[in-house]
Formats: structure tokens, C-alpha cells, sequence
């Protein structure tokens, strides 16, 4: 049936045939996902009908059908005009099952008035005290596709404070009555909310409490249990050991991942602001919630992944002091231990920013929250950077081969050290400086001095010393091998090299002298015409610019002349 047929039999006002026409619209139109642009009027009048419809009293198959047709009118972006109001809003909330409280503005109500829509103020009518749940679930479908296609549609559900209506079903999370399906929507929508609207995100956080809120969800949705204060479990399952927990099933993965992101919106700003007591108590309550996310383990390992995923992006917003909680669980037969604390949550951050090094796909997507989790980690956590340390960088016994070359972690993140994303070469060379406790001289005896450079010019180290970190006293970590050949080590490839014959052996200190001359005038004269610029390190440790002045007090002759000044120019153009 095209749409200007189900146009008539909604206009005869019968619902029953209203019902007919709906239903066999959504069968043929169920999996259309793109519009022809010359049926949009009707499109729009098709919508505009619904919802007059959907305002009367109707049977719960009816209100089904006509929020099934909505849901599939909204896939079209350009045709949402009908359902972007105030009033259309709030009819739709109301049959989600969410209480809204409207303060429209004048521009809305004034484009609601010109196309007749009665104004409805204030709170909607009572919610249904037996809620039909499919008619819950097609009403949140039919408004996250509307709030995440259209702009206006997003302010207006910011005025109608949909967020507290959602938040107050939210707060149900252990009531049967809600099904997966209207708890996934419930998120969905939340999600979109916080993700499009700062201000919905700041009202969440702070006024309905949304880390607290949202942790309670999340311990509801992975059924825990807690033997201790910041210890968890699953329920039932208390005393099993990570490796034998039952894997999380597929909805309880995908509610938990819907939270997670969510958390991630509201606490974004974390860790760029003091918190309070309170909120830290917060943050480690639900830090606690995050390690047991890291430790369990999906039906299928790609979804483990995107779980895991989620789940450090989250970790990298707590503050820092509140990581701790990682490391709080008690050493178990089965546990990684070191220096008697429990290191299996570390070890799994490290094994899995490892394979999406080894995948190589969007490094700057897949490792950078990981890499930066376990930086920051290991500069305030002394366990966890000694545990790390002998991970990845342990006593060094290979000095034949380049400090990027091979197949061990350390390899990797060298190699990393002069990826040709920034962002990348940058966490990947401050995690290994941090593991070597900000000490030049040991980040260069792991790295090379040419892998190094990078980041030791950027700090001003190019002088070496350490920088400001504060770690405890060094220990000696020089293997035999390294001692034996440590003379012969060439500190920019960090690797024995071959002896080479001396290139000037046989020349008097006068032709010495001379060579030495003409490759300065080389560099003057690529100087001179912009092919590279000369640095100089400052008493600082910092590059400055090497000025031709410069290069004569460091030689002590006078300002340098052109070879053949006659040529200078044609030169510079070649």
C-alpha cells in the first residue's frame, strides 16, 4: 500500500482500518532505510496523522502499529518536522513511560500553534500502572532515532527534562518488570542525550547523582557481590577464581557497554577538576566495578574485546589517586603476584594494549587509552611500575640487535617511538620513560639515543639528568652481557656495532682541520638556502636556532663567506 492510500484510511477516523493500513505500511517499509525525496510532503502528513492518532484512545495493538510507522518515518532526517515539537515529544515520552516536565520555548510553541498542535504544559498525564512493554520499547526506538538526527529535537528533550524521567526508571534496575529491551532503550537514549547535550550531561553528573546512579546499574547488570568494601564478586560464584567465572552473556554485555559509555560522557571532565571525599568514594566503588569488567570474560572474544574497550576508556576518566583500586584484591593461588600484591587486573591491561599493537589498526584509536592508563598508573603506583618494568623492560641481555628490532614488548613500543602519528610516538615514548623513572641515561640504554630524542628534546633533557618525577632510589639492573659490552655500545642505536676504520687516520691535524671546514660550510650553505635549519642546545637542555653568528664563535673564525659568491644565488635556486 503507498503512503497516500494509508493517508485515506487514517482520514476516515476508523481504527480499525487505520490499524489494517499501519500495519501492512510497517511490513513493506520495515527494512527501508533510505527515501525518495518527492514523497516527503506525504511523509510529513503521514507522521502528522499518526500522532493525532496517537493522542485519542486507542487499543495497545493500535498505539503499536502507529509507533512502529513513526519509528520507521524518523529513519528519514529530512522529514522530521512533525515530530520535533514540544507536543509531539511529550506524546511520544508519555508512551515510553517517561514523565516530563515541559519549558518550551516561545519559538517552539509558536511553530507548534501555526501548525495547530494543542500546547501541553507541564507534567505528562499518569504513566500506565501495568505498562504495555512492546509500546514502551517502539516509543524509546522511534525517539533515539529522532534525538540523534535532529538538532532541535535534541533541545527540546533537554526543556522537556526528559533525562530525569529516564533517570527515575534507571533507578528500577533490579525491578523484573523491565525488560532487556526497555533497559537497552532506556541507555540508548540516555546515551544519545549526554553524548549531543552538554547541559543534559552536567544535569546527569551532578544534580541526579549519575556516577552513583549508574553504578548501581552496572553492579545490577553484572549481579555482584561484594565479600568486601572494594572487593567483588559475582553472585554465587564467590571464591571462584577469575579464570572460572561463567562467561557474562551477550545482553548483559551489551547493557554493560551502554552504561559504560555513558559513565565515560559524565565523567569526562574528571580528571581536569579536584573532587571531594565523597566523589572520590564514588570513583573507587565504581573503580572496583571496572577491575571486575577487566578480569571476566564474554561468550565470543571480539565482544570481550570491545567490552575490555570500553572499560579502560572509562578507567582513564577516574582520578588518579582512585586506581589504586586495582591492586586492592588479595593475592589468590591462581593470582599474578608481585611484591605481594594482586596484579591481575595490570597484567590484563598490559596484555591487552599488547594485541592492539600487534593488530596495527587505528593505533591512535585502539592503544593510546590503554597506553595512557598504564602510564599514569605506573607514575603514581610504585608496584605497578616495578611489576610493568620487569614486563617489559627487563634486564637487558640482547645488545646485538637495535632496541626496535624483534618481537618483545619493549621492540614493539620502540618501534612505536617513531610512528608517524604524534600522538602515538609520544605515549608510547612517555610510558617507557616513565618505566625507567624519567632517567635519561636508562631511557637511552633501552631506547637508543636516535628513538629518544624526540621526547628528551621536548622536555629539555637532551643534556640528560631526570626529570621531576618523583620515584624511589635506583637499582642496579646491569646483566652480564650488557656489562660486557657496555664499552662498545653506540648510545644512538643503542646496539654493539662493528669497529670501523678511523675515515681521517693518516691526516695531518692541518687537513683535519680542513675537512672539518668544509663540512661546516656544507651545512652553512643548505643553511643559507632553507634546505635544513641548524640547532643548538642551550644551557638549558632546550633546541634553540643555530644563528650563522653561532657557528663562527663555535668555530672562532670570522662570519663565513660564500665559496663563490658569484654562484650563491643561481645555487640557492637549483
Amino acid at each position: 500500500m503507498d503512503i497516500s492510500g494509508v493517508i485515506e484510511q487514517l482520514e476516515t477516523g476508523d481504527q480499525n482500518c487505520a490499524l489494517t493500513a499501519l500495519q501492512t505500511f510497517n511490513s513493506q517499509m520495515s527494512h527501508c532505510f533510505t527515501f525518495e525525496k518527492e514523497d516527503g510532503q506525504e511523509r510529513e502528513q503521514l507522521g502528522e496523522l499518526v500522532l493525532g492518532f496517537l493522542n485519542g484512545d486507542l487499543q495497545p495493538s493500535c498505539q503499536v502499529a502507529c509507533l512502529e510507522t513513526i519509528r520507521i518515518l524518523s529513519r528519514d532526517k529530512r522529514c522530521l518536522g512533525p515530530f520535533i515539537t514540544c507536543s509531539a515529544m511529550s506524546t511520544l515520552a508519555r508512551y515510553a513511560g517517561i514523565a516530563v516536565g515541559c519549558t518550551s520555548s516561545e519559538g517552539h510553541r509558536d511553530r507548534e500553534t501555526e501548525q495547530g498542535i494543542p500546547e501541553k504544559q507541564g507534567e505528562t498525564g499518569p504513566l500506565s500502572v501495568n505498562p504495555d512493554l512492546e509500546v514502551i520499547v517502539e516509543a524509546l526506538k522511534t525517539m533515539c532515532n529522532i534525538v540523534l538526527y535532529n538538532e532541535t529535537a535534541q533541545v527540546v528533550a533537554a526543556e522537556l527534562q526528559l533525562i530525569k524521567g529516564v533517570a527515575e526508571r534507571l533507578k528500577q534496575c533490579r525491578d523484573p518488570t523491565w525488560t532487556y529491551e526497555v533497559r537497552f532503550f532506556d541507555l540508548r537514549l540516555t546515551f544519545q542525550l549526554t553524548a549531543l547535550r552538554v547541559d543534559v550531561r552536567a544535569q546527569l553528573a551532578q544534580e541526579l547523582h549519575g556516577v552513583s546512579l549508574l553504578g548501581n546499574q552496572l553492579d545490577a547488570t553484572l549481579d555482584l557481590s561484594w565479600p568486601d568494601t572494594l572487593e567483588t564478586a559475582r553472585m554465587g560464584c564467590e571464591g571462584v577464581s577469575s579464570d572460572d567465572l561463567p562467561p557474562l552473556s551477550q545482553q548483559q554485555v551489551e547493557l554493560a557497554m551502554e552504561i559504560l559509555k555513558i559513565l565515560f560522557n559524565v565523567t569526562f571532565d574528571t580528571t581536569r577538576r579536584k573532587v571531594d571525599e565523597e566523589e572520590a568514594a564514588e570513583y573507587r566503588h565504581l573503580g572496583a566495578i571496572l577491575r571486575h569488567c577487566l578480569i571476566s570474560r564474554t561468550e565470543r572474544e571480539e565482544l570481550t574485546e570491545e567490552f575490555h574497550s570500553h572499560t579502560i576508556n572509562l578507567l582513564g576518566n577516574l582520578p588518579l589517586p582512585c586506581l589504586d583500586v586495582l591492586l586492592i584484591p588479595k593475592v589468590q593461588s591462581n593470582s599474578i603476584e608481585h611484591m605481594g600484591v594482586n596484579m591481575d587486573a595490570v597484567n590484563m591491561l598490559l596484555e591487552f594494549m599488547e594485541r592492539r599493537v600487534d593488530r596495527g589498526h587505528k593505533l591512535r584509536e585502539s592503544i593510546i587509552p590503554s597506553l595512557n592508563l598504564l602510564t599514569e598508573s605506573s607514575r603514581i603506583h610504585r608496584e605497578t611500575r616495578k611489576f610493568l618494568r620487569s614486563k617489559v623492560l627487563p634486564p637487558l641481555r640482547d645488545v646485538m640487535n637495535k632496541p626496535e628490532v624483534g618481537d618483545t614488548l619493549r621492540n614493539k613500543l620502540v618501534r612505536l617511538m617513531t610512528h608517524m602519528d604524534t600522538d602515538v610516538k609520544d605515549c608510547a615514548a612517555e610510558f617507557l620513560f616513565v618505566l625507567c623513572k624519567e632517567s635519561v641515561s636508562r631511557f637511552i640504554k633501552y631506547t637508543g639515543y636516535g628513538n629518544a630524542a624526540g621526547l628528551l628534546a621536548a622536555r629539555g633533557l637532551l643534556r640528560g639528568g631526570r626529570d621531576s618525577g618523583i620515584y624511589s632510589e635506583d637499582e642496579d639492573s646491569e646483566t652480564e652481557e650488557y656489562r660486557e659490552f657496555k664499552a662498545r655500545i653506540n648510545p644512538v642505536t643503542g646496539v654493539v656495532e662493528e669497529e670501523r676504520p678511523d675515515p681521517m687516520e693518516g691526516m695531518t691535524e692541518e687537513q683535519k682541520e680542513q675537512e672539518a671546514m668544509k663540512l661546516i660550510n656544507m651545512f652553512d650553505k643548505l643553511s643559507r638556502c632553507n634546505v635544513i635549519q641548524p640547532m643548538l642546545l642551550d644551557q638549558h637542555g632546550n633546541m634553540t636556532e643555530l644563528t650563522r653568528e653561532d657557528l663562527c664563535k663555535l668555530t672562532n673564525r670570522p662570519v663565513l663567506q660564500p665559496e663563490n659568491p658569484e654562484n650563491s644565488e643561481s645555487e640557492g635556486e637549483a
